[in-house]
């Protein structure tokens, strides 16, 4: 798993690619706690280029959701490819996450401006 972050304003945006899986999905909780503890208020994960996502990743994404929100932040999942999709609509999570198309839409959602 590659993991990019791109610090916007309180908010970080964290590029995920490669797999979202049993023992690649710590790597994601650790660059999220390191984003959210270098204080980042919100997080982006840019999703555009995982290949696969198992239900130990959705099962991190909910509990990442949950950290986040319970420190007064927002988790925004972006650009999710149709497969992840797919697997966030079966196990009833896209009314539960927050998903965007693209980024500037997400920024937007969070009244935040790329600078």
């Amino acid at each position: 798993m590659e993991i990019q972050n791109q610090p916007v304003g309180e908010t970080a945006v964290l590029d995920i690619a490669g797999k979202v899986t049993i023992g690649y999905d710590a790597q994601m909780r650790d660059a999220i706690e390191e984003a959210s503890g270098a204080g980042a208020q919100n997080i982006l994960l840019n999703m555009s280029r995982v290949s696969k996502l198992d239900s130990s990743g959705v099962g991190e994404l909910v509990a990442a959701h949950n950290r986040i929100k319970d420190r007064g932040g927002r988790l925004l999942l972006v650009a999710l490819p149709n497969r992840l999709a797919t697997v966030l609509q079966i196990t009833n999570l896209m009314g539960v996450l927050e998903i965007y198309e693209n980024i500037e839409e997400a920024l937007t959602a969070l009244d935040v401006s790329e600078e």
